[in-house]
């Protein structure tokens, strides 16, 4: 497998699991005031999962693809 598509592979597993998270924060939005104590673990991983992807989109157009 090339490095470009390593790359897609990473940008792709991240989208979704960026994708999963957003889903996971918005989910708790909706259902506050219950389960108010898990906001700084469940927003922590999903601003994570989006720097990573966002990283892994511009590393993967530096190499061309």
């Amino acid at each position: 497998m090339s490095d470009i598509e390593t790359l897609k592979a990473a940008v792709k597993k991240l989208s979704t699991q960026a994708i999963q998270a957003k889903m996971d924060l918005h989910d708790l939005s909706e259902e506050l005031p219950v389960n108010w104590e898990s906001i700084p673990e469940v927003a922590a991983r999903c601003h994570e999962l989006h720097a990573k992807l966002t990283q892994a989109r511009k590393d993967l157009k530096a190499a061309g693809g």
